[in-house]
């Protein structure tokens, strides 16, 4: 029986970066993996795969929409091939998988493929796709499993009409009516595709708005930018019955009065979440508790209830964020090595890659009125910037909130493009603790969507804004 000072179950961004920063560290490392490549959820049909759609369709949809006021004219129909683009996608899934694998091999991280579960707190179980099954050894073990598309009681998933984000990565047409259950950023990512490709897209969520986790004022923008895109919403508006006959899908719905809609596509995306997946992990084995949400329990140092097992990412509590469970894989290795590592959950942003772009990172303005923080508020709107009108990109703002007295910058919430690279300087900023004026105060280069940060500070400062 091979033995390892620590063992990952689950290969996706925390547990493949936990491992390797085990191995950077003098550990002997082994990481488990059920599927046949490594990378979990984000890498295999999550992030990745939906980046890559998400860039195709752009190139489409700028071709059919922008192409000729920017002086490039195409003889004849610009057509989609919808198979090239998913065979592309796979591609770049393969290419990034392959990676990983490389990355394994570098850092000398046996790599067992498998379903990992628990014999005992420091022996684990590996059944393999063949059937045998092998026993190794860990002094410590880290949980990343992950997640799962998270369904409704009474919807029945068929994985041909109506779907999760994992078949709609892989659709052999562009349908006719995409009905998303779920207006977060899952189904408004993938809603975007096809609606870019020529599908009418139409999103019914619970909560009074999209994006309900972010700042009021992006969900606001992001809302009237996508209707002028095409999009159509029912917000408020409770799902209560999914039906199929044949190619025709049936949505019904009630708004907040009980007022029934119906909408009928060929195809449902069911976006309302993920859950955490402990399915066959046996934690009772080696004494891990879940809690009432299946998610693994644990403490501050992200230590379950027996105390060499710990859990990262989307398995636990928190935002089901690949940046965030790397952040945590990182921590736990260095827990082991007897360093003090330190995560800020406050400062893990947030970001939807629709076009424009949504990111965030700290409080939003909710939170601080509900918190009782005094606070002002620095606006800029993208169109006032010259990059933004030689680019055709002047939907959205950058919005900053910074503590009423300190001026020590508390949030920053933005839309437009290219936010999801731009929110880093945001994160730099209130990692530093930096006020508004100091943000206010740095040089950002001429002509830059960044200039929109500068100009949000100088308006949380005194309303100095230059450029409106």
């Amino acid at each position: 029986m091979s033995s390892y000072d620590v063992a990952v179950i689950g290969s996706g961004p925390g547990g493949y970066v936990a491992a390797i920063r085990c191995a950077q560290l003098g550990m002997k490392t082994a990481i488990i993996e059920k599927y046949s490549t490594l990378g979990g959820t984000c890498l295999n049909v999550g992030c990745i795969p939906s980046k890559a759609l998400l860039d195709s369709s752009h190139h489409y949809d700028d071709a059919v929409r922008h192409f000729e006021e920017h002086g490039i004219e195409i003889p004849g129909e610009v057509k989609v091939n919808l198979e090239k683009m998913i065979n592309r996608k796979q591609s770049v899934v393969d290419q990034t998988c392959s990676g990983v694998k490389f990355l394994m091999d570098k850092n000398k991280i046996d790599v067992y493929e498998g379903v990992g579960s628990f014999a005992d707190s420091t022996h684990i179980n590996i059944k393999k796709t063949d059937g045998s099954e092998e026993k190794i050894e860990a002094r410590n073990t880290i949980i990343a499993t992950g997640s799962k598309p998270s369904t409704l009681p009474f919807i029945e998933i068929d994985k041909e009409r109506v779907i999760t984000s994992t078949e709609a990565l892989k659709l052999k047409e562009v349908p006719k009516h995409l009905v998303i259950i779920g207006g977060g950023v899952i189904g408004l990512e993938l809603g975007q595709v096809y609606k870019r490709l020529g599908a009418e897209v139409s999103v019914v969520e619970f909560m009074d708005r999209i994006i309900p986790g972010m700042d009021g004022a992006l969900s606001k923008e992001l809302t009237k930018v996508l209707k002028k895109q095409g999009f159509k919403f029912y917000t408020g508006h409770k799902v209560k019955e999914v039906t199929r006959d044949g190619k025709k899908v049936t949505v019904k719905a009630d708004d907040k009065k009980g007022k029934e809609v119906v909408l009928e596509g060929d195809y449902c995306l069911v976006s309302v979440g993920r859950r955490p997946y402990t399915d066959g992990l046996n934690a009772e084995a080696a004494g891990v508790k879940l809690n009432e949400r299946g998610q693994v329990e644990v403490n501050d140092h992200l230590q379950t209830s027996t105390s060499n097992i710990y859990a990262i990412g989307d398995v636990i509590k928190g935002a089901m964020l690949a940046h965030k469970a790397e952040e945590e894989g990182v921590f736990v290795a260095e827990t082991l090595a007897g360093q003090k590592p330190h995560i800020d959950y406050n400062l893990i942003p947030g970001v939807v890659y629709t076009w424009p772009e949504v990111a965030a990172v700290g409080k939003t303005e909710e939170q601080l009125k509900e918190a009782g923080v005094d606070y002002k508020v620095g606006q800029f709107p993208m169109r006032a910037l010259g990059r933004s009108r030689a680019s055709m990109d002047t939907d959205g703002f950058v919005k900053i909130l910074a503590d009423a007295a300190t001026d020590e910058v508390l949030g920053i919430h933005m839309i437009g493009a290219r936010m999801a690279d731009l929110i880093a300087e945001g994160v730099t900023a209130m990692e530093y603790r930096a006020s508004a004026e100091d943000i206010s105060r740095m040089s950002h280069a001429h002509p830059t969507y960044a200039e929109a940060v500068k100009e949000a500070a100088l308006a949380a400062t005194d309303n100095r804004a230059l450029h409106v």
